[in-house]
């Protein structure tokens, strides 16, 4: 079974040349295994969450919204940034899904853990299976900006893995999300999944 590792090569020095509102570009100075050195730039990134809810017909909530450095309005799953340090990342993902569809949900599992872009970024997704969806109580969170252009739909978890392999669908944690899940399936593996609440190294969290 193969198993990936944490380890951390030596850093001698370290600069911060930008820093924006959520995310900051760090340039380290890296000791390789031949002994030189090489700079590595990467994004530092507080971490996200995505939420996979799956409805009793089958089929998974998805929104559709703009992203501006690629130029596409995509199809995706809720999700979000983790705010706060060692935020619960479960919690985290029951806010995102009640502010971007206005539900909840009563079972929630792990479905799979991500680094997306390890050569550029530190950034760690989880990503969660969320069933037993429901409309949520209350008034719907008031959004802006980008979100307020946002298109929700539910579609058939077998539609969206299609869009993906046909090359249509592009968002990292969507296509993740339902290849995922199809195989979860197909391995009669859903019920095996990690607890909610299951350990994430990547981002420690207060339970």
């Amino acid at each position: 079974m193969l198993t990936d590792t944490p380890q951390e090569w030596r850093v001698t020095a370290t600069t911060t040349p930008f820093t924006g509102n959520k995310t900051a570009v760090r340039t380290d100075q890296v000791v390789m295994p031949d002994g030189s050195t090489a700079a590595r730039d990467y994004q530092v990134h507080p971490g996200s969450v995505a939420v996979l809810a799956l409805d009793e017909a089958g089929r998974v909530l998805v929104i559709n919204q703009y992203r501006h450095p690629v130029r596409h309005k995509l199809w995706e799953i809720p999700a979000g940034l983790l705010d706060v340090p060692g935020e619960n990342p479960l919690h985290a993902a029951q806010r995102e899904l009640y502010e971007e569809a206005h539900v909840r949900a009563e079972d929630w599992r792990v479905l799979v853990d991500l680094f997306p872009s390890p050569g550029g970024s530190d950034e760690a997704v989880r990503i969660f299976l969320a069933r037993g969806v429901a409309e949520a109580e209350g008034e719907r969170y008031e959004v802006s900006e980008e979100e307020a252009d946002m298109e929700i739909a539910r579609v058939p978890l077998a539609e969206l893995v299609r869009g993906a392999l046909a090359g249509d669908l592009h968002n990292t944690c969507m296509v993740a999300a339902v290849t995922a899940l199809s195989a979860a399936i197909a391995a009669d593996a859903v019920e095996g999944l990690r607890p909610a609440e299951a350990p994430w190294p990547a981002r420690p969290f207060t339970r």
